[in-house]
């Protein structure tokens, strides 16, 4: 598939055909087509606009909150950032798991020179917020990714109709230095209306033992419980 087939399939939503690469001693799921337009799409981060909130104290009325477009040049430019990406909030493993283990982590990531955490979901704002409070977040910032235009352009916008989702961004997570992706960790069995939830790699132990240059160990146990 060439690079415009690639784009125009991309643009319209539709997953290309994939093909698994080594790079940096991990296998990552690619697009089928020429390696070198591959490593320009994971070597840095997509440019979107996205649809979040902020607090207002000028907005009048008991909701102080006003619409904000915030880019990725703003969240990546000149800095590093940890991202991590979930299937969805307020779901079993990202509440147990994934977002509070980053965000109990978020010490000694500041510690090994990061900047910020975001955790990025393809849900919207409202969505976002309320799962934040929910869980306790107040170090990692919580990404919506509503329209999954940032998901779609990195290549891990999953079908997730199975579960009555719909499409959501596969579980991954990367250490981004002024807008270039430096590492890269993607979970296994990549694909459409996967039957599982592979959680082994994203996680914030592995990230973290990356920047420490050691042997990542297991997956720690969930730091909340989860009902539902």
């Amino acid at each position: 598939m060439s690079a415009s087939a690639y784009a125009h399939t991309a643009l319209n939503g539709v997953s290309p055909p994939r093909l698994g690469v080594r790079a940096r001693g991990l296998l990552l799921l690619v697009p089928v087509f020429c390696l070198s337009f591959v490593m320009a799409v994971v070597a840095c981060v997509p440019r979107v606009a996205f649809k979040t909130r902020v607090r207002d104290e000028a907005v009048p009325g008991p909701n102080p909150y006003r619409w904000q477009d915030l880019s990725s040049d703003e969240i990546f430019g000149g800095r590093r950032v940890v991202l991590f990406s979930l299937p969805g909030a307020f779901t079993p493993t990202c509440s147990s798991n994934h977002l509070p283990r980053y965000e109990e982590l978020h010490g000694e990531f500041v510690a090994h020179g990061v900047d910020q955490i975001v955790c990025l979901s393809v849900n919207d704002a409202f969505v976002m917020f309320q799962w934040g409070r929910q869980v306790g977040a107040k170090n990692v910032f919580l990404l919506p990714d509503g329209n999954g235009e940032f998901t779609r352009k990195m290549g891990m916008l999953v079908d997730k109709s199975n579960l009555g989702f719909g499409m959501r961004s596969w579980r991954y997570s990367m250490l981004v230095n002024d807008g270039q992706i430096e590492k890269l960790f993607v979970e296994r069995d990549y694909g459409d209306n996967c039957p599982i939830d592979p959680f082994e790699v994203s996680d914030a132990d592995t990230m973290l033992a990356y920047l420490k240059g050691v042997e990542p160990q297991s997956v720690s146990q969930p730091v909340r419980a989860f009902e539902g």
